[in-house]
């Protein structure tokens, strides 16, 4: 999952973002107002962890700026601010979830994943294709019943490919899906990643569209 988190304080943001990246997120920091507007123009992210209290100007106001722009991307505010007339404000301008600190990143983990389930419309934490099963909770995936070993990497992209069924996904999307800013790519990382799901999950599970992309398809 691709997270947008806006946090000023660099201690708790670097420790927010490795508890989140050891759950198997890709998490982009950014510690100001700014840098936030300038992620959404370059990046697709999956939801935003945003502060209230930043420097150049509120999260509120960037909350505001985003639900007027027509932007629907989940938005779970975190701050410090635990009074009632601040999480209506933020809840009225359109955030989604509110968390307060201090908080247990467990529970932060499991906001996280029930407002992408909704933003999504899928209702139930398991995604269901065929005889596979994949819990993004827990990160396994089954085949008829039987546990099968996949790094998170795969897990990512399978995880996309699945939720995005019938659909062609891009490279460059499931790229964005695997690294954050500060990681490099190799070119081919993503079809090394695909070969392997594949001899795992069986040939026909992942269909690649030359020139475009890869796509998971309904049986008819």
């Amino acid at each position: 999952m691709r997270i947008l988190l806006v946090e000023d304080d660099p201690m708790l943001g670097k420790a927010i973002k490795y508890a989140l990246e050891i759950q198997n997120n890709v998490v982009d920091l950014v510690s100001d107002g700014e840098s936030c507007e300038a992620a959404f123009k370059t990046t697709n992210f999956e939801i935003v962890l945003l502060d209230i209290n930043l420097p150049d100007k509120s999260g509120l106001e960037i909350l505001k700026t985003l639900r007027a722009e027509k932007n629907d991307i989940p938005v779970l505010i975190i701050t410090a601010r635990d009074g009632a007339y601040q999480k209506i404000e933020g809840l009225d301008l359109g955030a989604d979830d509110y968390l307060s600190k201090p908080f247990i990143v467990e529970e932060l983990s499991a906001r996280i994943r029930s407002l992408v389930r909704r933003s999504k419309g899928i209702a139930t934490a398991t995604i269901v294709h065929r005889e596979l099963e994949l819990n993004p909770a827990n990160q396994t995936v089954t085949k008829n019943k039987t546990k099968i070993s996949i790094f998170p990497k795969e897990f990512n992209i399978l995880k996309i490919l699945l939720e995005n069924r019938n659909k062609i996904v891009s490279k460059s999307r499931l790229e964005e899906a695997l690294y954050s800013w500060e990681d490099g790519i190799e070119s081919n990382t993503v079809e090394v990643y695909i070969h392997s799901l594949r001899k795992k999950l069986g040939q026909d599970i992942i269909e690649t569209v030359r020139g475009v992309g890869y796509v998971v398809r309904e049986k008819k």
